[in-house]
């Protein structure tokens, strides 16, 4: 660092979109990392190949500074390494938390750094330890719970996706262990779970008490754990911001928790601290950097911000020690990384991506994931032989539905084209005796039909369409139509198993008396066959819901602990089944 200037040192501070990056602007302002925004990638199915070209190619530029001081790349993997083709899309958070299984979601963030590394990248914006209080929230599925103790036991995602920490290692302090582990980046602090009716981006209003007990414990186990980064929230504590909030940042993440890893910014979040947006935008980076902010995604608008922190300092306003601390941290995280001795991509981990064993694991994290809310008579499991079987519903045969949003594109989309994987409809056809039984799919079967062809039993797959932050706050939680007059229709015409797929619970109490089966698959990911799994008795259902599921939302927020806890069914809850024999 002695040897840095000041506009080396504000490089490292800096982190750009890729689509902004280019060689002269990597070394002319020294820039110390670079990013995919939601869905940006270096071409439409790029190959692992094609993306260790252009990350190496970012990093050969950032070598060619003065210093060669390699520059990290970032990118949103919040559920497998999602933005990326062929890329193994494991169950959204809300999900995993459904498993209860610390274990299985640490697998999970190894085999995501596997894959991550596999395309040349070595920083992810991942876990989110969100706890979502309100499911109108649109960020709510990447919560694992509203349940605090839950989240703090999915950090174990941390050492997935980083490796195990040295007993050695002094509390605080970042640890990645090699070239098959990734640095992580716990976000978004603080209480970003906890808004006013779950509007994204809003106001906590809770006491201190509140915040530390409910919105603080999955940092700290984090923490703990030796996690590289943390991003800070977008929302306001008691109308502070929280991208301004200097007591929270430098006060307790610095100082009371000894956070030793560098704090990063939300996509403009030094801009989003002003209405409208980027109004005063010298205060913003003041008031951020002084807070304790290290490292900002700009992640367009560079020079500007360069050029306005320069005179922040030149002029006094930010002192050389909050720049110094900014520095050393983003190069204690590079430096921890291996980044100095390895810049470049190892091209021999190329095949981990979308491999079998890491679909495997995504399966068996469906299987754990599904919660049995109803099951009348014991009509599951369902059998596979002899039997005529309907199914019913635009989310039986659609991956992009199924994966939710944060997949190949920020806001997810519908069809079986943008990545690879099992569809629902897939996975029974796989699963049911072929010789016995016959699978009839009609996407929105009318009444007339339901009542003509004879059919032992329905599958109805309906559910939310693909959202991803402010597009889905949603106030009302409803199941789009058809979704609602489907099951109503097939469920009084046949006895009808629903499987609902969805990143929150949705008002579904209303068709509660036709359901005979109901199940919870929340956003499963592209290994369908996980579900069929469950449904036809290979293995037994096991999920517990890591959330409330209301019965209106005029309840809302409604959480477990609460005075007047009135739910559908309870946090917690969740039916069993044994597996069963291939014979039935």
């Amino acid at each position: 660092m002695n040897r840095m200037t000041l506009q080396e040192k504000i490089g490292q501070m800096v982190q750009i979109e890729r689509t902004v990056a280019s060689p002269q602007v990597m070394k002319n302002y020294f820039i110390g990392s670079v990013l995919s925004g939601g869905g940006s990638s270096p071409g439409v199915n790029a190959s692992a190949q094609e993306w260790i070209k252009m990350v190496n190619q970012f990093q050969r530029d950032a070598l060619s500074t003065r210093l060669g001081i390699p520059m990290i790349y970032g990118i949103d993997s919040v559920h497998g390494h999602s933005t990326v083709y062929n890329a193994t899309i494991f169950p959204h958070n809300i999900g995993l938390g459904a498993t209860r299984d610390p274990e299985l979601v640490k697998r999970i963030g190894a085999a995501t750094a596997l894959e991550a590394r596999a395309t040349g990248i070595p920083y992810l914006f991942a876990p989110c330890v969100a706890v979502c209080r309100d499911p109108r929230w649109g960020r709510c599925y990447e919560s694992y719970s509203e349940d605090p103790e839950v989240v703090s036991s999915m950090t174990e995602i941390v050492t997935g996706l980083q490796g195990d920490i040295p007993s050695t290692s002094p509390k605080g302090v970042p640890y990645v262990g090699g070239k098959t582990k990734v640095a992580a980046c716990a976000k978004h602090y603080v209480g970003d779970g906890g808004t006013v009716n779950g509007i994204n981006e809003n106001n906590t209003i809770l006491s201190r008490h509140g915040l530390l007990s409910i919105h603080m414990p999955g940092y700290s186990a984090s923490i703990i754990k030796g996690v590289s980064t943390v991003m800070v929230s977008y929302s306001s504590w008691n109308g502070d911001k929280m991208h301004g909030n200097r007591d929270l940042i430098t006060g307790f993440l610095k100082g009371t928790l000894r956070f030793r890893g560098f704090v990063i910014t939300d996509w403009e979040g030094l801009d989003r601290m002003t209405s409208p947006r980027h109004a005063n935008y010298s205060n913003s980076i003041l008031r951020g950097i002084n807070a304790g902010i290290d490292m900002i995604m700009v992640p367009m608008k560079y020079k500007e911000f360069i050029d306005d922190l320069n005179q922040l300092v030149t002029n006094h306003e930010i002192p050389m020690s909050r720049i110094d601390d900014a520095v050393r941290r983003v190069l204690r995280v590079k430096f921890t990384m291996g980044l100095f001795e390895n810049p470049l991509a190892d091209e021999t981990l190329v095949n981990h991506l979308g491999s079998h064993e890491h679909r495997e694991l995504a399966r068996e994290a469906v299987r754990k994931s599904l919660v049995l809310l109803k099951n009348t008579n014991s009509m599951l499991p369902l059998p596979k032989k002899g039997s005529k079987i309907l199914v019913a519903g635009a989310h039986a045969d659609n991956l992009g539905y199924q994966c939710g949003g944060w997949t190949i594109q920020w806001q997810g989309q519908s069809g079986n084209n943008a990545t690879v994987g099992t569809t629902i409809m897939d996975a029974i056809m796989n699963t049911v005796d072929k010789q016995s039984s016959q699978v009839v799919y009609q996407e929105n079967p009318d009444t007339k039909y339901l009542q003509s062809e004879g059919f032992s039993y329905a599958i109805v797959v309906v559910g939310e369409l693909p959202y991803a932050e402010t597009e889905g706050n949603n106030m009302n939680l409803t199941i789009p139509e058809p979704g609602p007059t489907m099951i109503k229709n097939v469920c009084r015409a046949v006895k009808c198993v629903v499987v609902v797929v969805s990143g929150r619970p949705v008002v579904i109490e209303p068709y509660l008396k036709w359901i005979d089966g109901l199940v919870a698959a929340w956003l499963p990911g592209t290994e369908g066959q996980g579900v069929a799994d469950v449904l036809f008795g290979n293995y037994g259902f096991s999920g517990k819901l890591s959330r409330t599921w209301f019965r209106s939302v005029d309840q809302l927020p409604m959480n477990v602990g609460d005075e007047h806890y009135d739910p559908l069914f309870p946090f917690g809850f969740g039916l069993t089944t044994e597996p069963t024999d291939d014979s039935n």
